[in-house]
């Protein structure tokens, strides 16, 4: 699974490319590229008779490039990421960041193609950086700061985190910049999981990540705020500074219902009280 997180860590449903998949959506766009490149290959077997040599190897050397790195660049820049392979095979290529490739990315990418991973190194180049790589990369991701994700994933059921508008102004005065991913990731997938472990079980491991997170977030949460509320709460803060951040329409948080009048759900029972230090209390 991919480290690339932004927001609460809903990124964490974008999932590293594995090499079947890179390897099926390549095969697609060679594909592509052989049938572009006899045709163009014609076109000169008409043009060349008629022109003196130099002219003719300039003409093939200007294909040669238009074919290998102008149409991937293109591609790529004017899909932030997808070739018709990769679109085919559910990929897309991102920033390290997580973030939308631009034109020198694409670049980047396209000129390692060509000179390190596949034409001239026959795919060596590429296949053994992506086996020695821990996220996969080829050479051209390397030097470009991107990575290949996978975009078609099942949807998880599990209901984003919703800031209670009480604790509103708190939250928007959060310090988050010393908040880990993996701690982000964690604490995301405790409170997907919640209802499938017993009672004690996620009230302990709610209580020591809670106490962990607000040792790197400031201020410390409001005197009595159970772990629960304060972890669905600095994941929902995280995530809604990350949709501005990035200004994706898709990454914007959900309305914020009003406060439920009913009950806590069974899954936050029982709740720990916290400690007036900014510490949370363990189970009795």
């Amino acid at each position: 699974m991919s480290d690339l997180v932004t927001g609460e860590a809903v990124p964490l449903e974008l999932r590293l490319a594995k090499l079947p998949s890179r390897a099926l959506a390549l095969l697609l766009d060679a594909l592509i590229l052989a049938v572009l490149g006899f045709a163009l290959l014609l076109l000169l077997g008409q043009i060349a008779p008629g022109v003196d040599e130099a002219l003719a190897a300039a003409l093939i050397i200007g294909g040669t490039v238009f074919l290998l790195v102008v149409i991937p660049t293109t591609v790529e820049t004017l899909t932030r990421g997808k070739s018709v392979g990769k679109a085919a095979a559910g990929l897309r290529v991102v920033r390290d960041d997580g973030g939308p490739i631009r034109f020198r990315h694409a670049l980047v990418r396209a000129l390692a193609g060509v000179f390190a991973d596949f034409v001239l190194t026959l795919g060596v180049g590429a296949m053994v950086c992506s086996l020695l790589n821990p996220r996969g990369k080829r050479i051209g991701d390397v030097l470009a700061g991107t990575v290949v994700v996978r975009e078609r994933i099942p949807s998880t059921a599990a209901p984003l985190p919703v800031l209670d508008p009480r604790l509103a102004p708190w939250a928007a005065s959060l310090e988050l910049s010393r908040l880990p991913d993996r701690l982000a990731m964690a604490a995301r997938s405790l409170l997907a999981r919640a209802p499938q472990l017993a009672p004690d079980v996620r009230t302990r491991l709610a209580v020591d990540l809670a106490n962990e997170v607000s040792a790197l977030v400031s201020p410390p949460p409001p005197p009595g705020l159970p772990p629960w509320d304060y972890l669905a709460a600095v994941l929902a803060e995280r995530r809604r500074r990350d949709a501005l951040r990035y200004g994706d329409p898709a990454m914007r948080p959900p309305a914020q219902p009003p406060p439920p009048s009913d009950p806590p759900p069974p899954v936050e029972q029982p709740r720990p009280p916290s400690r007036t230090d900014g510490g949370f209390a363990p189970p009795s």
